[in-house]
């Protein structure tokens, strides 16, 4: 090799440590004696603050600095209320970290009243989880199938419209001719189970991980119709994907391939993005390249992963970088295509309502 050649690897090679080193030591001296604080969308207890309670104890040793942290919880609008403050009231300086919903950043894209933030401009930190739901019916619905969902009708347990036990199986029927009716009202998912088990409705829409915990014997007692995301779950290779099922003999009049595709690939991408967190859109590129970093190491630490396994909180992390482009990706939806799919995820068919439960 020619030595001048050389000799510029080298120099090249040392003033990128040397920037890298400088960039370490700038945003430890920022952290160093600093409070980290996490602002969990939702209440205490539930799952989302589960997943940030766990990074929060742990992402702060991978954190030039070693700044201490706290969680705060402060739900309210599907975490609408604690994005808008991450957002626009306080610090961007990367010590404020927000736990949110996954629905809540497309639920701007939507259009929906008080979203105060543009998802595109914050600073995706990544997620710890990706969320593939699942459709699944008693055997006794003789539905095994979608495509014999788009033949026999089966009734479903739902809680209200804007969730997704509601938007799964309307958007199914609005955009590929099944048959589900919905019976909504359930004050939540336990209610769902229950009627269940009991009979009175004959399949659910649910995450796998709660069918898995919910439902003893899934794989077994039930059909599952379908699984909801932008890729198969390890554990699922033999449960298609609804993008799988856009068969233009199956697409209803009114509507395109394409159409239908963009309109699930919008909705599914909120599966993807599982259990997300972010920071504001001013934060220092610097910082939030730092913490992207430690993320992705706590993400994959053992003591992490221990701490996940004992708590049974699976780990399936998605970068920052990735959800950015989701949400871009999302966000470029034309209006048209926009207002045309809020009306699509809202079920049209006979409204019965869930009896009380004891």
């Amino acid at each position: 090799m020619n030595r001048v050649f050389a000799n510029a690897l080298m120099l090249a090679a040392l003033c990128t440590a040397w920037s890298g080193a400088a960039a370490a030591d700038a945003t430890g001296d920022f952290y160093s004696g600093k409070r980290l604080t996490f602002v969990v969308g939702s209440e205490a207890g539930s799952g989302y603050d589960a997943y940030a309670r766990l990074l929060a104890r742990n992402i702060v040793r991978f954190i030039p600095g070693n700044p201490e942290v706290i969680v705060q919880n402060k739900p309210g609008a599907g975490s609408i209320t604690a994005i808008n403050a991450v957002y626009n009231t306080l610090p961007q300086d990367g010590t404020v970290i927000v736990s949110l919903n996954r629905t809540a950043p497309f639920s701007q894209i939507l259009g929906h009243s008080g979203a105060q933030f543009d998802p595109v401009k914050l600073n995706w930190l990544g997620s710890l989880f990706e969320e593939i739901g699942l459709l699944v019916a008693d055997k006794k619905a003789k539905a095994p199938t979608l495509a014999d969902a788009r033949q026999t009708p089966v009734i479903i347990g739902a809680t209200s419209p804007g969730t997704d036990s509601v938007i799964f199986p309307a958007l199914l029927n609005n955009t590929i001719g099944t048959k589900f009716q919905l019976v909504q009202g359930y004050g939540g998912m336990d209610g769902i189970y229950l009627a269940f088990a009991r009979g009175e409705i004959q399949g659910q829409e649910s995450s796998l991980e709660s069918t898995r915990r919910k439902i003893p014997n899934w794989r077994s007692e039930t059909d599952i119709l379908v699984q909801f995301g932008l890729r198969k779950h390890r554990d699922l290779p033999d449960v298609p994907l609804v993008l799988d099922r856009i068969d233009p003999a199956w697409v209803v009049p009114g509507l395109t391939v394409q159409e239908v595709t963009d309109f699930w690939r919008f909705i599914l991408a909120q599966t993807r993005i599982g259990r997300p967190f972010a920071l504001g859109p001013g934060v220092p590129k610097q910082r939030m390249e730092a913490l992207r970093r430690a993320f992705d190491v706590t993400a994959r630490d053992s003591i992490f992963l221990g701490q996940a396994a004992k708590s049974q909180l699976d780990i399936d992390p998605v970068g920052g970088a990735e959800i950015d482009s989701l949400i871009a990706q999302a966000a470029s939806l034309s209006r048209d295509s926009i207002e045309k799919l809020k009306g699509e995820i809202n079920y049209k068919g006979a409204s019965v309502t869930a009896p009380k439960q004891p």
